[in-house]
């Protein structure tokens, strides 16, 4: 489907849609629309809701932009009504997707890939209360939603946490790592560039969201073996959860502990898309503005995925 005369595909940006992140994937479905009309393409807007299978067979796009974030949107459930519907999608199919969103399996395919990890579990909210169910420091997050909405960090010498009702009964306990956030993003079979994130405290829903809540150094300031090592780790998790199109991979590295002190966190499969978020920025790196990062999603989609 390259650029040439022929008309350019009929578009379809998903975006919003009922999860905790529908703010946020109202925001990259507006960017990515725009930037997609700026590069010639002819792009409708749809607020994914319950009517969402019926507005895409009236509409017939020729491509599905998915700008959707978290539950249903991230997790394998639009993907497979695309295919069900035979529309070429963007970003990765319905089996990458709803692995990457479960965080235990997303690590257990990490240690058969030979990637490093911290330790976690799972247990339930009742058991969390109750008592340390792992040494501290610790990181409490919910086990099945994006964008660390709620993660609560128990340090040492602290009392076991108290769950606030926006948690799910089923939580993930993981080791705490010190040191650096940082993220690489992958398109198709390359991996672009290492960005550290640095946050006033804790790097929450709020800080990734809200303007000067966090700073990126794109790209990141890092001994080569440690830059090295991220784009490889990232590539091969791409591969080995099976991702397509973009994904975004997020690491802590305790430099105290030198290439030891890296770990992978989790793989974004709908990772945000604003010209401001982590990927666009990626791209820049190697040279695509946002608009051709955005067309390139469109030339990748495919059904089958």
């Amino acid at each position: 489907m390259g650029m040439s005369s022929r008309t350019l595909p009929k578009v379809a940006v998903l975006k919003g849609g009922p999860s905790a992140e529908r703010e946020v994937s109202l925001s990259s479905g507006r960017e990515c629309a725009a930037a997609l009309r700026d590069e010639g393409y002819e792009v409708t807007e749809l607020d994914a809701g319950a009517d969402l299978a019926q507005r895409l067979v009236a509409l017939s796009p020729d491509v599905v932009f998915n700008a959707l974030h978290g539950r249903w949107g991230e997790d394998g459930c639009v993907q497979g009504l695309l295919e069900w519907l035979r529309l070429p999608y963007t970003h990765s199919g319905v089996l990458a997707s709803a692995l990457a969103m479960d965080k235990i399996r997303t690590k257990q395919v990490y240690e058969t890939a030979g990637l490093p990890v911290a330790e976690s579990l799972l247990a339930s909210r009742a058991e969390v209360a109750a008592g340390h169910v792992m040494a501290p420091p610790y990181v409490v997050k919910p086990y099945n939603e994006g964008s660390s909405v709620g993660i609560i960090l128990v340090e040492a010498g602290g009392a076991p946490p108290v769950l606030g009702a926006e948690m799910p009964d089923l939580v993930m306990v993981e080791a705490f790592v010190p040191g650096r956030e940082l993220t690489v993003t992958v398109m198709g079979d390359r991996a672009l560039g290492v960005t550290e994130i640095l946050t006033e405290g804790w790097y929450d829903y709020d800080a990734k969201y809200t303007p000067g809540g966090s700073r990126h150094i794109c790209p990141a300031e890092l001994p080569e073996a440690i830059e090295a090592a991220c784009l490889d780790f990232a590539l091969r998790a791409h591969r080995a959860l099976g991702c397509r199109g973009v994904s975004r991979t997020d690491f802590r590295w305790d430099a105290a502990k030198g290439p030891a002190g890296l770990v992978l966190l989790e793989t974004n499969t709908q990772p945000g898309m604003t010209p401001t978020s982590l990927s666009p920025e990626h791209a820049g790196l190697i040279g695509l503005s946002f608009g051709a990062f955005c067309a390139w999603m469109v030339e990748d989609a495919s059904c089958d995925r």
